[in-house]
């Protein structure tokens, strides 16, 4: 084989290389965040809700927007507020209050009051949500706790989760 019938062997072989490196690492996205792209639904009677399917592991991830900065949320009805890692929560513009300590099953861990002035769950829009920023939290994740869940109802059908925002909630935009 000459030269450059070698060249262009080893250069398909890199590109098919790269294109299943592409497709598998968007497979496993995928089965990580199965909630990517939500959609917004209205059933007809003002309200809007949205239906998440869980992931592999059996959470509830769904992409989203703090202030809008896209993040990507995992439902947490443990967590009492929207829960920020210190990263995140610069890049979306939070600014931090005072701070605190709080019990986590990890144990107790410092973090700083801050509020979330636009909340976006796939077009749920919610304002002005206590959070908290997390100096220790690693990951890229923030967890949506109790501060954002309850403005919400929550039905869980079969592996189904439905968030639904009330026609009347005065947090609406």
């Amino acid at each position: 084989m000459n030269r450059l019938g070698r060249g262009m062997l080893i250069a398909s072989w890199v590109l098919l290389l790269a294109l299943l490196f592409a497709l598998f690492t968007s497979l496993l996205e995928g089965g990580r965040n199965p909630n990517r792209e939500p959609e917004l639904r209205s059933p007809g009677d003002g309200a809007l809700e949205v239906v998440l399917l869980p992931n592999r592991q059996g959470h509830y991830l769904v992409s989203g927007h703090i202030n809008g900065y896209a993040v990507t949320f995992m439902v947490d009805t443990g967590a009492t507020d929207v829960a920020v890692p210190e990263p995140l929560a610069q890049s979306a513009s939070m600014s931090m209050g005072h701070a605190g300590v709080g019990r986590t099953a990890n144990g107790d861990v410092v973090y700083y009051s801050s509020r979330i002035d636009r909340l976006d769950i796939g077009g749920i829009m919610l304002t002005d949500v206590p959070a908290s920023i997390m100096p220790t939290m690693t990951g890229s994740e923030v967890l949506l706790g109790m501060s954002a869940l309850r403005r919400l109802g929550l039905l869980q059908q079969g592996r189904k989760l439905t968030l639904r925002l009330p026609a009347a909630d005065p947090h609406q935009q």
